[in-house]
This record gives structure tokens, sequence and C-alpha cells, in this order.
């Protein structure tokens, strides 16, 4: 994955070509983005990509995600369309700090990714069963940052041999490490250290799907 400075320098080339002969700025991207000139200056110093204003930038204006994130050659992607896999991203679902609900009346975005850049991202999966969403809080730190875009497998629910799981709680919808016991009862683990272990009872839960990566790392 290019930097976020390459990132920034390839939106204002995007962005000069609707305000003409302007110099285009960092603000001018932040705008184009939706997001604060503060927010945005911020994001920058930290090399903290702003995934979610990205994909919906991109969707808008019918730029490839794969050009815009991974360098990869807009004329490469020109083939027939059996080579992407699409995925469902839900922009307005965000998991992990506490709370909300995910179902298929949430509306999503369509992104075509190409297979083997998904295959490199995510490894098996089945498209049809892999879903995009966003991340808030600090729990899941330093592997999953708040603000990330992560990619869950629906099609895997099975917590046998442990992983990092979306699971559904009495207390919301939480991006966690999950791991089972002997006596049947689930370890709910927040990689930040600073977040306590909750025991719950299998039958207190329900396993969404196993996350599988976010953009830039497998896990």
């Amino acid at each position: 994955m290019i930097t976020f400075s390459e990132i920034i320098e390839r939106l204002k080339d995007i962005v000069a070509l609707e305000i003409g002969d302007k110099k285009v700025y960092d603000k001018d991207v932040a705008h184009a983005l939706g997001l604060s000139a503060a927010s945005f200056a911020t994001m920058k110093k930290r090399e903290k990509i702003p995934y979610d204003e990205l994909m919906s930038f991109c969707s808008m204006k019918k730029i490839s995600i794969n050009w815009l994130l991974f360098n990869q050659n807009p004329s490469s992607l020109v083939e027939s369309t059996n080579r992407f896999s699409y995925v469902k991203y839900f922009p307005d679902v965000s998991i992990s700090a506490g709370g909300g609900a995910w179902n298929e009346q949430e509306e999503y975005e369509i992104l075509g990714i190409e297979e083997q850049l998904l295959d490199r991202i995510l490894g098996m999966g089945k498209g049809e069963q892999i879903e995009a969403v966003n991340v808030s809080g600090d729990s899941m730190e330093p592997g999953i940052n708040d603000g990330s875009v992560v990619f869950i497998d629906r099609g895997r629910v099975d917590i046998t041999k442990g992983g990092i799981f979306a699971v559904l709680t009495p207390a919301g919808l939480f991006v966690k490490r999950l791991q089972l016991r002997l006596d049947g009862a689930i370890d709910i683990i927040s990689d930040n250290k600073d977040y306590p272990v909750q025991v719950v009872n299998s039958d207190e839960v329900s396993i969404v799907g196993k996350v599988i990566g976010q953009f830039g790392e497998v896990f």
C-alpha cells in the first residue's frame, strides 16, 4: 500500500480536474473527503488513512480503490468482470466501541475488488460472504485501530480455534478476540490491556463472523 502522503497527492490531482487552474491545498482535499481541515491535518501527521471517507469518495467519483490505495494501474483493471469480487461495505455501521445493529436492511455500498488483491489481503474466503465495516474505539489497538475498515467473513462462525470475531452481545455489537473455555463459556478479550476480559455463556452471544483482515493487513 502506498503512503498517506502519496494518496493525498493523487487526490489533489483528482480535485484539480474539478477546480481548474487553482492550486490545490490540503484543505481542498479535506473538503472533498468531507473532513474538517483540522481533522485532516491530524490524520496526515499521524499517517492515519481515513478509509471510510476514501471509499465513499471513490464510490462517488467512480474511481478504483485499488488504484488509490495499492498503486495498481487502472488499465490492468479493465478486464472481464469475473476477475473481481464484490464486497458489501456498510459505511454507517461502526462496531467495537459498543452497541449498534447490523443487518441486511442497513444501507451499503458495493466495492469491486480485484480477486488477486482480495486474496492477498484476505486469504481464502467467498466474496459474497465477506462484508466490510468500520471500527470505532481503541479496545483492539494496536492490531485494529480506531477508524479502521475491517473485513468480516459471515461464513466463519466457529470459535473453537479462537480468533477475532464480530460478536453480538447483550451490551451491543463488538469486534473482539474470542476464546472458548472448556466449560463452554466464552472469554471476550480486548487486545488493549486497559480493558478487562469478559466472560459470557455461549447462549448469551451470537457470532456474526470472523474478522479476516483490514486494509493492508491479514489476520
